[in-house]
């Protein structure tokens, strides 16, 4: 099979890829100092999801518009130059918009720079995909990656604070695990979502080998 016959992959399947099969912090396991760093509220993880996912698709666009143009011996530089601007934007977007937000998520903003997640789309998708296929693709891994923080970051705060987005479930006799607002939570709630979906990988085989009533049937 030729390089021609090989079927691409839909804008569909570029935006939906980073949502399961390519999730960055379940999948992949990338970028996991601000997913256990920020992720003590549902509010840290959204914002810090939806920061990124920003800088990711239009640092991505920018890199797809301009591979053809970026010398590769400098290609990584250009990278981070591009990644290091968007990043600047949203720093000061975040800082305008909310200060305690800002001190919430502390240095972490200026991190998305060396978030391993961007330098990667950059790299291996952005630099030889067009525009609109690797705009997309970088906005489902954003989208994946703030999934994956608003899961670590609900569990945390359930179970640290009794309360999701602030707001009290349990009333005034709930025992916060406390454990949960250190930094060892990160580790215990992320190994937690770890280990179901490597439940779920290791099922669906199974469930694809299984033969089905009307194969048996055709079979026998």
């Amino acid at each position: 099979m030729t390089t021609l016959d090989k079927k691409q992959p839909s804008n569909m399947d570029e935006l939906l890829d980073g949502l399961w099969k390519q999730n960055p912090i379940f999948v992949m396991v990338l970028g996991m100092c601000p997913t256990l760093a920020v992720t003590v509220s549902a509010v840290n993880s959204i914002s810090m999801g939806l920061a990124t996912t920003f800088v990711l698709a239009a640092s991505c666009l920018l890199v797809s518009m301009l591979r053809n143009a970026i010398p590769k011996e400098v290609r990584i530089a250009s990278y981070i130059v591009i990644i290091a601007t968007f990043v600047t934007v949203v720093d000061y977007a975040i800082q305008a918009i909310s200060l305690d937000l800002y001190e919430a998520l502390g240095a972490y903003i200026k991190l998305i720079v060396a978030n391993c997640i961007l330098l990667g789309r950059a790299e291996a998708h952005a630099a030889k995909t067009p525009p609109i296929p690797a705009t997309l693709n970088a906005f489902g891994m954003g989208i994946g990656f703030t999934i994956g923080l608003l899961a670590i970051g609900g569990v945390r705060e359930i179970l640290g604070a009794g309360k999701l987005f602030g707001i009290s479930l349990f009333g005034a006799h709930f025992q916060p695990w406390v454990v949960m607002v250190l930094p060892p939570g990160g580790f215990f709630v992320l190994a937690g979502w770890l280990i179901l979906f490597a439940w779920f990988k290791q099922r669906k085989p199974k469930q694809d080998a299984t033969p089905t009533p009307s194969a048996e049937g055709v079979k026998a």
